[in-house]
């Protein structure tokens, strides 16, 4: 079997064929391996521990092509990571005279940390792209649909009316807080270099006159950002990769939980552009984009929590914490990066249905103005006459099928009042379009 066919998301369709696919895949991950190894020589270079001739001769054996993904996998299990076989057999690519300088100084952490930021940085690039996307299209649908009233759910009831303009608002306004938390960690994605214990000895053994210059070489080398110390067991990049990506995962999930409740055949507020089909059922078309970012959306959570777990790492180096990051961590950048890729295409072709908005408002017989006729009725009758009054309408709403504004009128406690006007939903939208407007004002 091609190793890369093992690799294809045959049972993950919120990322198949998404940008995350690629740059988390076992070809990326040894292509960042391999970029880490390579780099590490030219850092060493550029202080003047290792010839021009080894970067030559390292930087053209460090080739995805000349390596088997399977053989590293199954020669990992001896030492359980895949750096050290690739170390070996790419030390035995370069050749005899410049083998020596290949992983020169460095422990197997350093190198699988530091191209796992390589594999997260070229993740998080398009995953930011994509929000961005994502952002755009919800900017102009809050835009568009400023005053769309719409009923405004709460606990599954309809409480009182709200705009799509303002729902549009807020779905923006968490896909802007998972933006500005991704490009934070993407900025700070740093560099892993220790060597055995942190300590950076075998540099200084090696002839490094300042140990501590070689990180911020190594991180010139890889655009990635230089740490104050070693990290083997100071897990914060993690965390913070954990926590953004949850972040995310979860921001674009209520988007999706919004448009699978809005899309339900009985309610059809909204609707996918182009929704998926039934292999049994022909007549349907399933909101199928929402439905797997909601997926992505229940396993981040657990997926982030596994990461915080290896925040507790013992000793210098610990057995098993560093271990336990790698498939989870891969998982919720496949998550994170599917679900932005499939928000950015909900988002631009939501098909947005104000008719149905409109008719639902109307589904309470009036009732959901309610509480303005509370306010508008307590200065008139006093507040315990008003309660009583509107209690008694609201009944007699449901028993008699009527509407609550038809009720009112046979009042003669409210003759003064301008019926139509604070009676019609579309009019009761407070302050919905002012907070839309300010929401976009959000750069």
């Amino acid at each position: 079997m091609n190793p890369a066919q093992s690799d294809a998301g045959l049972l993950a369709p919120g990322w198949a064929g998404s940008p995350a696919a690629s740059t988390t895949s076992d070809t990326a991950f040894l292509r960042a391996l391999l970029d880490a190894e390579a780099a590490l020589t030219r850092a060493q270079a550029a202080l003047g521990l290792a010839p021009p001739e080894a970067v030559a001769a390292v930087t053209e054996a460090a080739d995805p092509a000349r390596f088997d993904p399977r053989s590293l996998a199954e020669r990992a299990r001896t030492g359980g990571n895949p750096v050290i076989p690739l170390a070996a057999d790419l030390t035995k690519a370069v050749g005899e005279e410049y083998g020596p300088y290949v992983h020169r100084g460095a422990t197997s952490q350093d190198i699988m940390d530091t191209a796992t930021m390589l594999v997260a940085a070229r993740t998080l690039d398009p995953l930011l792209a994509d929000l961005a996307r994502t952002e755009r299209a919800l900017a102009r649908l809050a835009a568009e649909h400023r005053d769309t009233p719409m009923p405004g759910r709460t606990l599954t009831q309809h409480a009182v009316p709200t705009t799509f303009g303002l729902k549009a608002a807020g779905w923006r306004s968490l896909v802007l807080d998972a933006r500005d938390r991704v490009t934070r960690v993407r900025d700070a994605l740093p560099v892993q270099l220790g060597g055995a214990a942190g300590t950076l000895a075998a540099f200084g053994a090696y002839g490094a006159g300042d140990p501590l210059a070689l990180p911020d070489a190594y991180a010139r080398e890889l655009g990635l950002a230089a740490p104050l110390l070693p990290w083997h067991t100071l897990r914060t990049p993690i965390a913070d990769l954990a926590g953004c990506l949850a972040v995310t995962a979860g921001a674009l999930g209520k988007l999706a939980a919004d448009v699978l409740t809005l899309s339900r055949t009985e309610i059809g507020e909204v609707a996918e552009g182009s929704g998926g089909g039934s292999s049994a059922m022909p007549h349907k078309a399933n909101p199928v984009r929402a439905t797997v970012i909601a997926a992505a959306a229940r396993r981040a959570p657990q997926l982030a929590a596994t990461l915080y777990g290896s925040l507790a790492a013992e000793d210098e180096r610990p057995a098993g914490a560093w271990h336990a990051e790698w498939e989870p961590l891969r998982d919720l950048l496949r998550l994170a990066g599917g679900a932005a890729r499939d928000a950015a295409e909900l988002t631009e072709a939501l098909r947005v249905r104000p008719e149905a908005m409109a008719r639902h408002l109307g589904l309470t017989r009036g009732l959901i103005v309610s509480e303005r006729l509370s306010v508008e009725l307590a200065p008139l009758l006093g507040r315990a006459r008003a309660k009583e009054l509107l209690t008694e309408l609201v009944r007699r709403a449901h028993t008699e099928d009527r509407t609550l504004p038809e009720l009112l009128r046979e009042q003669p406690e409210s003759a003064d009042l301008d019926l139509d006007a604070i009676t019609d939903p579309a009019r009761y939208t407070g302050s919905a379009a002012a907070l839309t407007d300010r929401a976009l004002e959000r750069p």
